[in-house]
């Protein structure tokens, strides 16, 4: 089910403690991931300084894009749960400068308060 869910736009979460080794070339000191998510190829990671969105580009998926959002960029969020009939969740992040939130779907199953605290945590700060 968890490429079917890919191919529907769905997030799954990643093990951050090899996400973490991987991206510790691009990571500020001191900067650690919190929680991982990717949709195919694409991820968005939480780490206790910033929002980072990584989107492979292109069939080989050599071209990527990492955007950085500071914590302190982030005016609001918004998490709605799956329902009885909708099956994903839906996170919908407010970037000041932005006229469009950031919208992530994420599966049935994602650990939903885990999300919003580790938001909570670092845009409330």
């Amino acid at each position: 089910m968890g490429l079917f869910d890919g191919l529907l736009g769905n997030a799954s979460e990643v093990n951050k403690e090899e996400l973490q080794e991987e991206l510790q070339p691009i990571l500020a000191p001191n900067e650690q991931i919190v929680m991982a998510y990717k949709v195919i190829r694409d991820m968005f990671i939480f780490t206790n300084k910033r929002l980072m969105l990584i989107d492979k580009q292109g069939m080989t998926g050599k071209k990527v894009s990492y955007l950085s959002v500071p914590y302190k960029a982030i005016t609001y969020f918004e998490v709605e749960s799956a329902g009885r009939f909708d099956m994903d969740a839906e996170l919908k992040i407010h970037i000041s400068g932005q006229p469009e939130p950031l919208v992530k779907e994420l599966k049935r199953g994602t650990d939903l308060v885990g999300l919003q605290q580790a938001l909570a945590t670092y845009v409330l700060q």
